[in-house]
């Protein structure tokens, strides 16, 4: 590289951003072959969730801010943090829903599956509920889980943390060039 010219942002970032969403689809694809399941376990599915949406997250853009910061001669601005945040979490979205619309096709008992739990859960944690209230519920999840919208949903919620994520960690780590007179 030469030495005045900045890193190239995208690379950190893509090769996290990558690898976020690997561990994603790594861990859905062991849990459900250990037949572990979210739905009907709670606190796996916590953990899970908190893994993903917390702790993976401001780790890898953490990791993405840093590199770039140092391939760029320990300079990052506030906007080169959000970029860096933002399309990690964007690639590692694209990824983990692409994988779950392939696997619902491949496996189409599982989405299914999924209706049944989310229905047996429901009924145990809201008896109350009538038929009609029931079958509007579960309309919304088999809606959801139409490829139509789970992908631009998933995509649009991963925006989102990484922009969160990306402004608490930007406010952290940014180290701007001095202005020259």
């Amino acid at each position: 590289m030469d030495e005045n010219s900045p890193a190239v942002p995208a690379q950190s970032a893509t090769q996290l951003g990558i690898l976020f969403g690997v561990i994603m689809v790594l861990e859905f694809v062991v849990l459900y072959v250990i037949d572990v399941d979210p739905i009907t376990n709670p606190g796996v599915g916590t953990t899970i969730n908190i893994f993903n949406y917390l702790i993976l997250p401001i780790a890898f853009i953490y990791l993405a801010c840093n590199s770039f910061k140092k391939a760029n001669f320990g300079f990052i601005s506030f906007g080169q943090c959000l970029k860096q945040g933002v399309k990690l979490c964007v690639i590692a979205g694209a990824i983990y829903a692409v994988f779950s619309i392939v696997f619902m096709m491949i496996f189409p008992e599982f989405p299914e599956e999924i209706i049944r739990k989310t229905r047996a859960v429901m009924l145990e944690k809201s008896p109350e509920l009538t038929a009609e209230q029931l079958d509007m519920s579960i309309g919304f999840v088999k809606k959801m889980m139409q490829p139509a919208f789970s992908l631009p949903i998933t995509l649009l919620m991963f925006s989102f943390l990484g922009l969160i994520y990306s402004l608490i960690i930007g406010a952290i780590v940014k180290k701007d060039k001095p202005q020259s007179i």
